[in-house]
């Protein structure tokens, strides 16, 4: 019984193994635009010809560096959504606090996972050797 469930441990830490690797590009996407608005970036939505024609020519799921009248200016386009995200210096700053948090917060989920991973395997090398 105890190999069963020893079993299906591992194959539960498999399936979420597999369901993060699998993670789509919308979440991914979706997660830089939450990032972006908790910066303080805002989201404009394109409502004259110019803007439409400046927002076709921007590259897609990029953040884009612009100098206007002196002052650094950052965008960033979502085409499916029609909106593009506009930030200053202060706003880039702050996304980039978030974005190094984030990825060591990710990072430390990570290691615990993997030794979660060791301890499972141990176990099933124990019980199967």
């Amino acid at each position: 019984m105890e190999k069963i469930i020893t079993g299906l441990k591992l194959i539960g830490a498999f399936a979420l193994l597999l369901a993060g690797l699998c993670a789509c590009a919308s979440s991914k996407v979706q997660n830089k635009e939450s990032l972006l608005s908790s910066a303080g970036f805002r989201s404009h939505t394109p409502a004259t010809q110019t803007q439409l024609v400046m927002f076709k020519r921007m590259t897609p799921y990029k953040l884009e560096r612009n100098t206007v009248g002196g002052k650094a200016l950052y965008s960033y386009a979502d085409p499916p959504r029609e909106v593009v995200y506009i930030g200053g210096d202060k706003a880039y700053q702050r996304y980039r606090q978030l974005a190094l948090q984030q990825s060591i917060e990710e990072k430390e989920v990570e290691a615990s996972y993997s030794n979660y991973l060791k301890t499972i395997d141990q176990e099933f090398s124990e019980n199967y050797d």
